[in-house]
């Protein structure tokens, strides 16, 4: 019986607790003096991002081949690299390849780059930075030096370029790395 009866009270404030939010709204409404609306304000149309991918690319010496050590490694102007990026279904959504200038720096503005989903298809976790050649004959053998032919993930670094009428968040990626294709023997 005391059961029942605690029972009754519980759902008697859980109801009391569910209608009074409704009941306290109504009367809101019910004393509220209209006000006059004013058009809002138009906002300025929202300008687009972009998205750019900045790096390196080097040949390394001889002398560190086998390691992932950027000693005595040139910049190689004139190489190829490709930014790719994959969807969350996994599809390729954005592709392009660029060029190193004369300081092997390449600056990869990804126009028609679009995030179709907010945090699966953000640049951090969708795009890879991918060796595609060198120009240097005696340069020219891939290295997974920072994955440059797995796909380097790109780095968020705070970097924001701002001017009049254009904003571009750049990401880092490598540097990238091609190896000698022959290297003379090590003397010990």
């Amino acid at each position: 019986m005391a059961s029942s009866r605690l029972t009754a009270a519980i759902l008697s404030l859980l109801l009391l607790i569910l209608t009074h939010p409704s009941v306290a709204s109504y009367a809101e409404e019910k004393t509220t003096v209209a006000t006059p609306r004013y058009p809002a304000k138009k906002e300025a149309p929202e300008e687009a991002v972009d998205v750019v991918v900045e790096g390196l690319v080097y040949c390394q010496s001889c002398n560190y081949s086998g390691t992932w050590s950027l000693n005595e490694a040139v910049p190689i102007p004139g190489a190829k690299v490709s930014v790719i990026c994959r969807n969350y279904r996994d599809r390729v959504s954005y592709y392009n390849a660029f060029t190193t200038n004369n300081g092997g720096y390449f600056y990869a503005n990804l126009k028609g780059y679009a995030m179709r989903h907010p945090l699966l298809d953000h640049p951090l976790q969708s795009c890879a930075a991918k060796l595609v050649s060198s120009p240097m004959e005696n340069c020219s053998a891939f290295s997974n030096i920072n994955y440059g032919i797995n796909g380097a993930a790109l780095r968020y670094e705070k970097k924001r370029l701002i001017r009049k009428n254009y904003e571009a968040v750049i990401y880092s990626a490598g540097p990238l790395v091609f190896r000698p294709d022959r290297c003379p023997p090590k003397q010990y």
